[in-house]
């Protein structure tokens, strides 16, 4: 995809918030009755490392990590607005994550995604997560499928 620009900011940003916003009401619909559980998972409020992608000064894609523990990040809020997918946008914004991740010194990246989203789990296991057991607030949740990926060691 050419003229895709990829920025680091924060929570505060105003089109991170926007596209946060077309990705919770994608999610009210794919999720149904789940919506109200995970919801509570997924608020935004100081998340410190976001990633935007423009296309042509356009606000098209977004995802975030926060801390999970000692030696991982969680990525969260993952999006792409529905006109630019299938064009790498998300797998782009992933990398710039998981570089931003070892740069802070995590060694891995932790997500959760759900059964009603089989192109998000497609596109993180093409990029190298594996499927593990739910952690945390998932556990025992049917939907949820829970994923990991190691991170390269930061060279710097």
């Amino acid at each position: 995809m050419s003229d895709l620009t990829l920025i680091r900011t924060n929570s505060d940003n105003a089109d991170f918030r926007q596209l946060v916003v077309l990705l919770d009401k994608d999610l009210a619909i794919r999720d149904g009755d789940d919506h109200a559980f995970y919801s509570r998972y997924n608020k935004i409020n100081a998340i410190k490392e976001v990633v935007v992608a423009y296309q042509n000064n356009t606000p098209v894609a977004c995802g975030a990590i926060k801390l999970f523990s000692e030696t991982a990040a969680e990525v969260k809020r993952m999006f792409v607005h529905p006109d630019y997918r299938k064009q790498g946008v998300a797998a782009k914004i992933l990398t710039e994550l998981e570089l931003w991740a070892a740069e802070l010194g995590f060694v891995e990246c932790v997500l959760e995604t759900g059964k009603k989203q089989p192109e998000a789990i497609a596109l993180y296991q093409k990029v190298g997560y594996q499927i593990t057991p739910n952690y945390g607030q998932y556990i025992g949740i049917d939907n949820s499928v829970c994923m990991a990926k190691s991170l390269p060691k930061n060279k710097t």
